[in-house]
């Protein structure tokens, strides 16, 4: 297997941009797709596995959840992110983290802006995530109110410090929209934890932003064999409960797939029956639609 050196080095610090100020880049990685493969086989003499022999170990230890050696392989990143995305990111507490510490430092004269047609509705089917635009026209007004308050609240900050008033309390009024820098280091396990959370589509838009261009920017080009098997056993994959393989069991035995919706909610368990709405039953409809079992 040829190593990642290459991709590394073509890596290492270059910025890719996120949002209106933000960034991602690579510091430094350890480990490739064959530091993975040597710590499952413990024992591993160079050359005398083929590629397709990794590959399929690598698949094998995805789909069976065998984690340990995907955590011999770690990435360190330097981000720059608004600090109320930074607030979901550091939410994930299996890395090592150094923040850029506005109690030493000035904070960071940049914040995150909204054009006039990005301001999204919130959503109707649960209490979070967005769904659909506002319309330009009054996004407009709201992107010009947004710039005012930011200005504002620099300004006030700024102040507080040409007055001498200690940076850790002159901060506290800055928006959350304001960027911060931090180091984040972490292994390829529970990076590829952090991914699946936040590249799903239901992830908020900014972090999925930043979590995409991880995976396919930095991680897919570092640990190809690896990173695929993470897409295909994970990303992309759908898990079946038992009452989920129950239902689809009774939907076979009779005949009815592709079933109708009339048809899944007779077949369905009947601790999902009787109920106008009920998420665990939904999200089970929604995976067999997406899987062409059941027909709207």
């Amino acid at each position: 297997m040829t190593t990642n050196v290459d991709a590394l080095e073509q890596l290492r610090w270059k910025k890719f941009p996120v949002l209106n100020d933000g960034f991602v880049c690579l510091v430094d990685a350890m480990g490739s797709d064959d530091a993975i493969v040597q710590a499952a086989r413990v024992s591993y003499g160079d050359g005398t596995k083929s590629v397709s022999d990794d590959r399929t170990l690598i698949r094998y230890l995805m789909r069976h959840r065998h984690t340990t050696p995907f955590e011999m392989a770690e990435i360190k990143l330097l981000v720059r992110i608004p600090m109320d995305a930074w607030r979901q990111w550091i939410r994930h507490r299996t890395a090592s983290v150094n923040e850029y510490s506005t109690r030493y430092s000035v904070a960071i004269d940049s914040a995150q802006t909204t054009e006039p047609d990005a301001w999204r509705r919130q959503t109707t089917t649960n209490r979070q995530g967005s769904a659909g635009l506002l319309d330009p026209a009054e996004g407009a007004a709201l992107t010009a109110s947004e710039r005012e308050f930011q200005k504002s609240a620099r300004e006030l900050y700024e102040r507080r410090v040409e007055l001498g008033v200690a940076r850790e309390q002159a901060r506290k009024d800055l928006p959350l929209s304001t960027y911060t820098q931090a180091y984040w280091k972490c292994d390829l396990h529970n990076l590829f934890h952090f991914l699946a959370l936040r590249m799903e589509e239901h992830a908020q838009l900014e972090i999925r932003q930043y979590a995409t261009i991880i995976g396919e920017k930095i991680v897919q080009p570092l640990f190809p064999l690896s990173y695929q098997a993470f897409v295909d056993y994970q990303l992309d994959s759908t898990t079946l409960s038992r009452l989920e393989q129950e239902t689809i069991a009774r939907l076979a035995a009779k005949g009815r797939i592709p079933a109708s919706i009339d048809d899944f909610m007779e077949c369905c368990d009947p601790s999902w029956q009787g109920f106008a709405r009920l998420r665990e039953r939904d999200e089970a409809l929604a995976k067999m639609v997406k899987m062409g079992l059941v027909q709207k």
